[in-house]
């Protein structure tokens, strides 16, 4: 258990500076050969990921790391077995979007950085990415439609941008509105924006 506590903009009708200013510094890169703390930190992220049903992905900045890494579904979205769960998945470090194709796709995205909202992004439906294994070897992988959203949500957090950046409509929970209301009209002075 990695029992690693996910970073959020805001919790229970307030923000979190500290975890604010974290989500929102870029990650740097994970220097070359991956040493015993870079293949720890890999193994946190993994057994982060792994633990929570309700993610698709997590990035390394959600977990309080500044490095490039990230754990992601590329697969089996809705498998609910939890052994099947840990053979769909990917870490990728270091990752770089190299090419993007097709028209921007708009849809719904949630985050748990961002608790109970989600927003209305475009995204590309075709991407290649180049990085590393956990291992330490290079590779360019290609994906399309939902892995390809996923990706470039969680490479979106290596650069300090989360789905509030975006301009597409938020979907808010009626009983939260209140708090979400006054927290985006007072965004440009609570929110750090990158």
């Amino acid at each position: 258990m990695s029992n690693r506590k996910i970073l959020t903009l805001w919790n229970e009708g307030q923000l979190n500076e500290e975890d604010t200013r974290i989500l929102r510094t870029p990650s740097k890169d994970t220097p070359l050969p991956f040493d015993a703390a870079t293949r720890a930190l890999v193994q946190a992220l993994a057994e982060a990921f792994l633990e929570r049903d309700d993610a698709v992905g997590l990035a390394a900045p959600q977990i309080g790391v500044g490095k490039r890494i990230i754990a992601f579904r590329s697969r089996g979205f809705d498998e609910k077995d939890p052994e099947r769960r840990k053979e769909d998945f990917e870490i990728l470090i270091n990752p770089r979007i190299t090419q993007r194709r097709g028209d921007l796709v708009v849809a719904e995205e949630g985050c748990l950085s961002c608790p109970e909202i989600r927003v209305e992004i475009g995204r590309y439906p075709e991407i290649k990415v180049r990085g590393y294994d956990p291992e330490g070897r290079k590779v360019n992988k290609r994906y399309l439609d939902f892995a390809a959203r996923v990706v470039q949500h969680e490479i979106d957090h290596l650069d300090g941008k989360l789905i509030v950046d975006y301009e597409g409509s938020v979907i808010i929970p009626k009983k939260r509105q209140n708090f979400f209301e006054k927290l985006f009209s007072e965004g440009e002075k609570e929110i750090p924006q990158p």
